[in-house]
């Protein structure tokens, strides 16, 4: 096992009716700036009840916030809250509005051009404004994290950043207000939670016997799920799992002391920015085309993979290896989640965009060894036509 150094000071407040916690979770003389995206908060009665719980706080709030968080639309929330000195934030939402939380709060009293902050990755963050969240959308492990990624929409740019800085004070989870999301959303959720895991797990052993342990159970888990979550959207208990399990799939624990990839994520964003294609949607098409590319070096961890995971036993090595990916492939499918380009009508012309925008934006060297040059991730993109 690698030497790490696990941190990660967000409390969790999960379960039913908890949304009234805020009024003891938020301090009292806050002037608070509640953030949202669309129109679901509203009719599904989640703002509605944070409102009532704040009720005795001075309180303001901007909407609109993208399903892929643009940082023109968040420096305009930066320029409000500079303009009435709020100091405290609440992201009511999913992975989208909490990553652009993250960023307003880093960049309220940044010192220099804001997109710096994308830039650098976070180095430059010395300090950012406090706020909590309350999920809606169980997907990207945000709400217990210190990651977002954002969009710079006139450069059609994404890119990532990381502070300990923008860790969430505090995360309400309940998942009662997960019922009313779309489907699509829903199986999103799924993905983006599966991939986050494969992410830190499926690379090569280093005796990390706790993480791969608690990595597989937890794929495992949305396996068993995961068409039970979208065909039965109010059992609280499946909703509940979905949650927690996102959650866990990103918020450090897994992924302390052992290598991880994230080449399949830095391809995705490429494919969201350019395509709009929703996040999760490009790490399905990438992910099984990336395992089989670069199966010889992830050769230990694929078979270890397909026993415990998929209890698959019997073949020649090559065999069991395709079989996971299959099997892998055919789980995203099976969510209605679709595993190839031409899916979205795109072909090679889409592959060349998105390598060359890989090289634009520095992502030459990616992978859990910094070995998936831009040539690897032209076979990769190939390979998901």
């Amino acid at each position: 096992m690698q030497n790490f150094e696990f941190y990660n000071p967000t409390r969790i407040v999960f379960g039913q009716n908890k949304i009234a916690e805020l009024s003891r979770l938020v301090p009292q003389n806050a002037k608070v700036l509640i953030l949202f995206g669309g129109a679901s908060a509203e009719k599904n009665g989640t703002l509605a009840e944070v409102r009532a719980a704040l009720s005795q706080h001075e309180v303001q709030e901007f909407g609109g916030i993208e399903p892929n968080p643009t940082y023109e639309t968040l420096m305009k929330a930066v320029e409000l809250i500079r303009s009435e000195k709020l100091d405290f934030l609440l992201a009511v939402g999913g992975g989208s509005v909490i990553d652009g939380t993250k960023f307003i709060a880093a960049a309220v009293n940044f010192i220099g051009e804001p997109w710096d902050i994308l830039t650098t990755h976070g180095a430059v963050v010395k300090q950012a404004i406090p706020f909590g969240t309350v999920l809606t959308l169980p997907a990207t492990g945000s709400e217990m994290n210190e990651g977002a990624v954002i969009t710079r929409q006139s450069t059609l740019t994404k890119l990532a950043f990381m502070s300990e800085h923008v860790f969430p004070q505090f995360s309400i989870l309940d998942p009662t207000k997960t019922y009313t999301l779309p489907k699509r959303q829903v199986a999103n959720g799924v993905v983006d939670a599966y991939v986050h895991i494969m992410e830190q797990y499926l690379t090569y052993p280093v005796d990390g016997r706790v993480q791969d342990r608690f990595a597989e159970s937890l794929l495992l888990t949305l396996i068993e799920i995961g068409p039970k979550v979208l065909a039965q959207p109010e059992d609280y208990d499946l909703r509940a799992n979905l949650m927690w399990v996102a959650t866990l799939a990103l918020n450090g624990l897994i992924g302390a002391g052992v290598p991880q990839d994230w080449a399949t994520h830095m391809i995705g964003h490429e494919l969201t920015a350019a395509y709009d294609i929703d996040h999760a949607r490009t790490l399905a098409i990438v992910l099984p085309s990336m395992l089989s590319i670069r199966r010889t070096e992830k050769r230990d961890k694929l078979l270890q993979y397909a026993e415990r995971v998929w209890q698959i036993t019997s073949g020649s090595d090559d065999e069991r290896i395709d079989q996971a990916i299959a099997k892998t492939r055919a789980f995203f499918e099976s969510l209605e989640v679709p595993t190839r380009l031409s899916a979205y009508t795109l072909g090679q012309d889409a592959v060349h965009h998105v390598v060359k925008q890989l090289e634009t934006n520095g992502m030459v060297k990616l992978g859990e060894k910094k070995n998936v040059t831009l040539d690897v991730s032209q076979r990769v993109l190939e390979a998901s036509l």
